[in-house]
């Protein structure tokens, strides 16, 4: 493993779909849902725009680092009018958004995230979210989670931070927690993730393979890549295998 000493982090910040929800499970039916929307009754394309935003629509996996894997509403919304979609992309983007809010009510958590983040918090890390969701859907979701009294930071495409892969998150993580790029780890993922750290100066970059990255593609930008965040704890300890 490369990167930080791991006596150096005093911060995570995780990333939230694939990293904190479960990929496939949370987010299968509502990416079905936003190419409804954005095929405006046009059954026979609905195939189409899953496919050009990253899903296979037989097999309902999504490809990593494609738009519903790593974009924000108003990129897969940009992705799916350039497919066909008939809808005005500032529509569409807003429609995406209220869609992506609702889901927040059927996503499955990675593991018991009030346990861990009330245990990494017990232990002194500052914490916090960024996401290419909007930052409601990700307010609900620390909401629905328990975890908003362990939770330092929230960042969604549209907080004003700017958008991954570009350091403004982490950097703004930094701001709000006093500390400096180096002392953060990164915890996503898709590559989106880990290059934001990457450009940022993060100490750690940590991919997991709970979403839709596999270690053949994160390997190349992460330090280490864990199975999932259930046994990021041990590895800050120093007893995880990478």
């Amino acid at each position: 493993m490369t990167g930080r000493p791991l006596s150096d982090i005093a911060g995570i910040l995780f990333d939230k779909d694939g990293t904190l929800i479960r990929y496939d499970e949370s987010w299968g039916p509502v990416n079905r849902e936003a190419a409804r929307i954005a095929a405006a009754g046009d059954t026979e394309l609905e195939p189409t725009l899953l496919l050009a935003a990253g899903m296979d629509p037989v097999s309902g996996l999504t490809r990593a680092d494609s738009l519903f894997a790593a974009g924000n509403a108003a990129e897969i919304a940009l992705g799916l009018v350039a497919a066909g979609s008939p809808l005005d992309a500032a529509d569409l983007t807003i429609l995406l958004d209220g869609l992506f809010v609702r889901a927040t009510e059927y996503a499955v958590p990675v593991t018991d995230l009030h346990t861990l983040f009330s245990g990494l918090k017990a232990r002194g890390f500052k914490l916090g979210i960024a996401s290419s969701d909007n930052e409601m859907s990700i307010r609900q979701t620390v909401e629905r989670f328990r975890i908003t009294d362990y939770v330092d930071f929230v960042a969604g495409y549209d907080s004003g931070f700017g958008t991954k892969p570009d350091p403004g998150m982490v950097l703004g993580f930094c701001a709000a927690t006093r500390l400096e790029p180096w002392q953060v780890a990164m915890v996503g993922d898709n590559n989106h993730d880990l290059h934001m750290g990457l450009s940022a100066g993060a100490g750690l970059k940590v991919g997991v393979l709970s979403g839709t990255g596999s270690r053949e593609t994160l390997s190349q930008n992460a330090d280490v890549c864990l199975e999932d965040i259930s046994t990021l704890e041990a590895l800050l300890e120093g007893k995880a295998a990478s």
